[in-house]
């Protein structure tokens, strides 16, 4: 599968990495208004090939993107000292109505997966601009906060990550949803597993990885500037499902329609992904007081996007 990535900063530049590492992608084209960094990213990726997986990265431009089939974007501006939200997603606004028309350009048929922050409004506006059915506009959502939610549950009873089966819903964001009602390890509801293992979930305990989840961000930003390691495995996940039409369950960010609580709201819910994009949407079985958090949280993207006037 043949991959486009727009933006060669930390998050595009390690999500082409993660994609090298488990072979993903037969082909992967780093685009950068900075070329000479989108160079000095692919030739370095590209030495790790002999050691990972073969695969063709180079630097190029948008008309290098025909026939990929996945579409990262990565790109967009910081956040200045003193800028407002709504002066930060003005500017990004305008990134984005210059980078999705030559995207499309050359490669009409993609899946665009975007990862630039805040992600919900973010793939609101990529799905505003490109006019493409909802299954093809794709944001990483809330993936990287399940992920943390999984890690630290598995941690807390010690198992594999793989082993545990829990959500976090809604913006990626501070209004995110922890779904501790239908968190399971092994088959089994976590309460019943961590009892059984001679341990038990208190409410310090799930406040606890409640702030390790919910504040992870801040924590990494803080020391080293930015996260890119677990949102750049993320992405090559999302790219995997995708390549391979697996019909994987991932909680991703999409315009929702179906949903009356989430209607043409871009908020992460669980959704299955394949060859074509998100293949369906699923409405998960919450308590009243995750299902009212939820809405909130709607609400809290409803109100951002409101603030460009859609």
């Amino acid at each position: 599968m043949k991959l486009g990535i727009v933006g060669s900063g930390f998050v595009g530049s390690t999500a082409a990495y993660s994609m090298v590492l488990r072979g993903i992608a037969s082909e992967i084209v780093l685009i950068d208004i900075n070329f000479k960094l989108a160079q000095a990213q692919a030739e370095d990726i590209l030495h790790a090939t002999p050691f990972s997986t073969p695969s063709r990265v180079i630097a190029g431009d948008y008309s290098d993107l025909v026939g990929a089939k996945v579409i990262v974007l990565a790109c967009g501006v910081g956040q200045k000292p003193g800028e407002s939200r709504h002066h930060l997603l003005a500017r990004n606004y305008q990134v984005f109505e210059q980078v999705i028309p030559k995207v499309l350009k050359f490669a009409p048929e993609a899946i665009l997966l975007a990862a630039s922050n805040p992600v919900d409004v973010i793939n609101q506006i990529v799905a505003k601009i490109s006019k493409l059915p909802s299954e093809r506009v794709i944001g990483s959502g809330t993936m990287l906060d399940t992920a943390r939610f999984r890690a630290l549950l598995a941690d807390h009873v010690a198992v594999s990550p793989q082993s545990v089966h829990a959500m976090v819903l809604g913006e990626h964001g501070d209004s995110e949803v922890l779904v501790w009602s239908s968190a399971s390890v092994g088959g089994m509801p976590l309460l019943k597993f961590a009892s059984e293992r001679g341990g038990i979930i208190t409410q310090d305990i799930k406040e606890k990885i409640d702030d390790g989840v919910r504040k992870a961000a801040y924590r990494i930003i803080e020391g080293k500037t930015a996260s890119y390691y677990g949102i750049g495995a993320g992405l090559a996940r999302i790219a995997k499902a995708i390549r391979d039409d697996e019909r994987a369950v991932l909680t991703l960010s999409a315009m929702t329609n179906g949903i009356p609580e989430f209607e043409g709201v871009s908020i992460s819910l669980p959704r299955v992904v394949g060859k074509s994009g998100i293949v369906d949407t699923l409405n998960p079985d919450l308590s009243p007081e995750e299902k009212s958090d939820l809405i909130k949280s709607a609400n809290v993207i409803r109100q951002a996007a409101g603030e460009l006037g859609f």
